[in-house]
């Protein structure tokens, strides 16, 4: 008998993958005709094919039952779905899920999470016997299917929006045309310092990947990492200051000196003048005044015109940086604790692209405080000539000549 029984389970195991459900029926029905007394019960625990099943095989087999068409199972054979046999469920269901909550029984769901077992236990409050796996099926059926939220919507327009990106482009021509410097400048996403974990995979032996804290507990010492970039347009190249204070506009301001000592300056050693493209706020925008004065003293450095274009605001995502020299630091740094300002230094002067992306990077431990309060008459002293179109946009700040 135990070699019976061995036989079985081989066969058992080397056919039932080929097999579909009429045929395992008709394989156990079989078997357990060809053991004898007590065959339906040994197949049953050797298949795990229900003695149900197997008599139905035996009976099968005696009729000698043609099922035609090719089918496995008779019309309408089979358990009915849920939403057969309940009809109201699939409607209370997509009014559950509706992304506008419509009467008072539903509104308890309205601010929590719609989870299967919330859906199952909202919809058993109301009658419906229902587990989780149901409500997944009842949501296909529905055409619902899990979705991020995605950003598209950029709210009201400010007036002279397209007008404005013509306007920039067409400045961002005559300057490269001829041969002068346009940068993009921005603040990037400020990053806490210290053995965190920073989103995306990178390459590591099976098995071992790099261990960081469980907890994000912000080390005092260490703070966190101000990136400020400055983007070429012309050369493609890049220029990072890795801040370990504030973000403001003379931190802004000295990045894009950094920038013209090291990298600019060799560039462009006829250059007439510049023009920065820069997001409407943050540490660089059309209203800041600390900005335009640190831009007084830094024309007066250069001793070129310094033109400045700022994007409307709601779209600074458009800015050049931001998919041209940001986006590339991103993916070069994923997946690597940033455990010390050295890292995040290296990590972006490490970022290239097949395009021929190069960047430079400095940690700049400067002190810059915050809240600087500039006066009306020390703004009205900046030699700014605001442009026709937009001047609280578009504006020029001349080098003051020296008095000596």
């Amino acid at each position: 008998m135990a070699g019976l029984r061995t036989g079985i389970r081989r066969r058992y195991q080397e056919l039932s993958r080929s097999l579909d459900e009429r045929g395992r029926r008709l394989f156990a029905a079989a078997e357990a005709r060809a053991y004898g007394h007590g065959g339906v019960s040994v197949v049953s625990r050797i298949t795990g094919i229900a003695r149900s099943t197997i008599v139905r095989g035996i009976r099968e087999i005696r009729e000698q039952v043609q099922m035609g068409s090719g089918r496995i199972r008779q019309a309408g054979g089979g358990r009915k779905a849920k939403d057969f046999e309940d009809r109201t469920l699939l409607p209370d269901l997509e009014r559950l899920v509706e992304p506008d909550t419509r009467g008072d029984p539903m509104r308890p769901l309205r601010w929590t999470s719609q989870s299967l077992r919330h859906l199952a236990q909202a919809l058993k409050a109301r009658g419906h016997s229902v587990c989780p796996h149901v409500i997944a099926d009842g949501l296909r059926k529905l055409g619902y299917r899990l979705q991020a939220n995605r950003k598209t919507r950029e709210g009201s327009h400010p007036m002279d929006r397209d007008a404005q990106f013509q306007y920039i482009n067409h400045q961002a021509l005559l300057f490269l045309t001829a041969g002068d410097p346009v940068i993009s400048v921005d603040t990037k996403k400020k990053e806490w310092v210290g053995d965190f974990k920073n989103p995306g995979r990178a390459g590591r032996p099976k098995g071992a990947p790099e261990t960081v804290q469980v907890h994000d507990f912000i080390d005092p010492k260490l703070g966190r990492a101000v990136p400020y970039g400055v983007y070429d347009l012309a050369d493609n190249q890049g220029w990072g200051s890795a801040g370990t204070d504030h973000d403001t506009a003379s931190f802004a301001v000295q990045a894009i000196k950094r920038w013209w000592r090291t990298m600019g300056r060799s560039r462009y050693p006829q250059a007439r003048r510049l023009l920065i493209t820069a997001d409407g706020g943050g540490s660089n925008g059309y209203r800041v005044r600390l900005w335009k004065l640190e831009l007084q003293a830094l024309a007066n450095s250069l001793r070129i015109p310094i033109t400045v274009c700022h994007l409307p605001p709601g779209t600074s995502k458009w800015n050049n940086i931001e998919h041209r020299l940001f986006s590339f630091i991103t993916l070069h740094w994923r997946g690597k604790p940033l455990r010390s300002f050295k890292t995040i230094v290296q990590l972006i002067a490490a970022t290239t692209t097949t395009a021929g992306l190069r960047v430079r990077a400095e940690l700049d431990e400067h002190k810059y405080p915050k809240a600087v309060k500039i006066s009306a008459a020390r703004l009205a002293a900046i030699n700014l000539r605001c442009h026709e179109f937009h001047g609280e946009w578009n504006y020029t700040i001349d080098p003051k000549r020296s008095t000596k």
